[in-house]
């Protein structure tokens, strides 16, 4: 008969082997995704595919429109988002605190199109035309709110000792949260940060409703312009083989982008980190 050790140390063991079979399952799909895209995509590619214009089968005003867009974004969304979350974890043991946070928390689980639709008649029909300037800000609605939930749930992680250790010196409470929570707290900040940029860069919907899209180069906030999700969209509903083929590529750019991006953050964190 089996005794006490021997049982705990089976125990272990299954765990260990229902959670590799859980990742295993979790990755195949991914796997498959990423094969697929990679063996579809990779045929088209070249110089010419990544910056010459629609009109000359490339998807070069598409990748900047990607690159502004997110840039735009982020240079809004993630200073209010990150502010938000640490005033929701430091400071928000008030009604107002919990108001925000449960506005915070529909806005996130709203889904894009609303948002889309919504900057479409606040803005789009104000400035009669679609724009840069509208899809940013709705692109901004959906950042912000995965930015404050992100950030505040890391904050929230940092034991209340680092806290109350700082405090116990005579800092005061906002520059404990400047100087030892937010340190403490930025790979999980970090992360959050990423997820966000990477479900804004792949968001289709809004960009419908705001910046159309464009066969040219970028020409000012307020007029319309290109986007990669527009383009991998636009031509999956094309019957041609080109266009298709077009679109495969479309979205391995896509997805190389959020990879390199990730990979850079990731890399700089860590030599400033060691610094």
């Amino acid at each position: 008969m089996m005794n006490s050790y021997d049982f705990r140390k089976f125990k272990n063991q299954l765990f260990f082997i229902l959670c590799v079979v859980c990742v295993i399952i979790a990755i195949i799909p991914l796997a498959s995704i990423l094969f697929e895209v990679t063996t579809r995509g990779a045929r088209q590619l070249s110089l010419t595919f990544l910056t010459s214009t629609n009109s000359n089968g490339g998807i070069g005003p598409a990748i900047q429109g990607t690159l502004i867009l997110v840039g735009l974004t982020s240079i809004i969304g993630v200073p209010i988002g990150v502010l938000s979350g640490i005033y929701l974890s430091e400071f928000g043991n008030n009604k107002y605190a919990q108001n925000l946070r449960a506005i915070n928390n529909i806005i996130t689980q709203f889904p894009s199109i609303i948002i889309g639709i919504t900057i479409y008649g606040l803005i789009v029909l104000e400035l009669g035309s679609f724009s840069t300037l509208a899809g940013t800000i709705a692109l901004s609605f959906i950042l912000i709110p995965i930015v404050t939930r992100t950030t505040e749930e890391s904050l929230k992680l940092v034991p209340n000792n680092i806290r109350e250790a700082s405090l116990a010196l005579g800092v005061r409470n906002w520059r404990t949260t400047i100087s030892v929570v937010l340190p403490t707290a930025k790979n999980g900040i970090l992360t959050g940060l990423l997820l966000a940029v990477s479900r804004i860069a792949g968001e289709t919907a809004p960009l419908i409703m705001t910046i159309l899209g464009s066969r040219y180069f970028f020409q000012g906030l307020n007029k319309p312009m290109a986007a990669i999700p527009l383009e991998i969209w636009r031509n999956a509903l094309q019957p041609y083989p080109e266009a298709q083929a077009q679109g495969w590529s479309a979205a391995l750019i896509l997805i190389l982008m959020v990879l390199i991006v990730n990979i850079v953050v990731r890399l700089a964190s860590r030599s400033r980190m060691k610094t």
